[in-house]
């Protein structure tokens, strides 16, 4: 008779968050490195998400020590990669993500941008593969010769890049692309340049370009099994819907990662679930009380497709947008109980859609406190923005 699995309740998951993404204060980092290794990778869409995601978790938040690991140090490089989003990891986990994830969707950009240039440049122009590689090759020595440049700037440069393609045509939206923000975007995609930083504040979109180093190719399958790996020890024990979710993979690929990083079957109070040999076993001490303030898409908001252990579904509606991208979410011991936003005269606000009773209203406190004092005269406004953030910041 075979033994039963190992079972992994809902408080002892909740815990493990805790622990495991730094949010409890007696497990908060040292490092911006140090953060992006315990979430596996951290989102990149809005540039103020990773400042706001690592300074969180560290036990002194600082945007300086952010931009040394993004710019100075470059020890953090951003990939276009899982669900073909924007991440931001170290660089010893980066070979492992673009292998796994990151190369499949450089070579879907490729043929995309090709096909449209095909069909919506203006008229009078002509794109195919050589004139494509030729344009890369124009637009990374003209790189080379400024050292940073941004889009703009290379556009003056070479002549093809100021080409334009229309976007989403025969739509109410459709607009004018310049052809050289599309190829500086797949050059990136391909590993060849990266951004550097912003021209401007950290929450800055104005960023430059620079040369990126190649990174190195593991083989696709033994990335794939690291990647999975990895995201297991962070957000396991899960379900196997979570990590094809958060990674994009097919079923067939998710599920020949997990056995190829040694998964083991638990049961979760949701049902069947995977986790890594002794993860199941392993002590979960209380971690003490702990509230966090996280920003639209934190990879702890944004870890798990199925979420009601930590999220309320009556609670979506107010805290994520009709695409399901999620907003600045308010956390009490491992749940998801409300939502802030910064108003344009810097105040932190927030509201509490659970009750957490005066030790948790008085740590949330704290830490709209925490965030104000680190984040100074810097004013935030999410990238994507959920309902009742938009209602906080009126």
């Amino acid at each position: 008779m075979s033994s039963p699995r190992p079972r992994f309740s809902d408080d002892q998951r909740r815990a493990r968050v805790g622990r495991r993404h730094l949010l409890a204060p007696a497990y908060r980092a040292g490092s911006a490195e140090e953060v992006a290794d315990a979430v596996v990778a951290l989102h990149a869409t809005d540039p103020a998400t990773v400042y706001l995601s690592v300074c969180a978790r560290l036990a002194e938040p600082a945007a300086d020590e952010v931009d040394r690991a993004l710019y100075e140090d470059v020890t953090l490089v951003k990939l276009l990669s899982m669900r073909r989003t924007l991440f931001a990891v170290t660089t010893e986990l980066a070979p492992y993500v673009g292998s796994s994830t990151a190369r499949a969707i450089a070579a879907r950009e490729r043929a995309q941008l090709l096909k449209h240039l095909r069909e919506n440049i203006e008229e009078g122009a002509h794109w195919d593969e050589e004139r494509l590689a030729a344009t890369e090759r124009a637009a990374l020595d003209a790189l080379a010769v400024r050292g940073e440049a941004t889009t703009a700037e290379l556009n003056k440069d070479v002549p093809a890049l100021r080409e334009t393609i229309l976007t989403s045509p025969d739509k109410p939206y459709a607009a004018r692309q310049s052809v050289g923000s599309r190829v500086l975007r797949l050059l990136a995609a391909d590993g060849h340049i990266r951004r550097a930083r912003p021209r401007g504040s950290w929450t800055s979109s104005m960023f430059p370009w620079a040369a990126a180093e190649r990174l190195p190719e593991p083989p696709v399958r033994e990335a794939k099994a690291e990647l999975a790996r990895r995201w297991l020890d962070s957000f396991g024990p899960a379900t196997e819907t979570d990590l094809k979710w958060w990674t994009g993979w097919s079923l067939g690929d998710t599920r020949k990662a997990l056995a190829d990083a040694g998964a083991v079957d638990v049961e979760l109070d949701c049902g069947p679930g995977r986790a890594l040999p002794g993860q199941p076993e392993e002590e979960t001490p209380p971690v003490g009380p702990w509230a966090a303030l996280l920003p639209c898409l934190d990879p702890t908001t944004m870890g798990w497709r199925h979420r009601d252990w930590y999220l309320p579904p009556e609670h979506v509606p107010a805290l994520f947008d009709r695409a399901g991208n999620a907003g600045p979410t308010v956390w009490w011991n491992g749940r998801v109980v409300g939502a802030w936003t910064q108003r344009a005269d810097g105040e932190v606000v927030w509201r509490l859609l659970t009750d957490v009773g005066r030790e948790g209203a008085a740590a949330v406190e704290a830490e709209a406190e925490r965030l104000t004092a680190w984040i100074g005269a810097v004013r935030v406004t999410p990238r994507y923005r959920a309902p009742l953030e938009r209602e906080l910041a009126n």
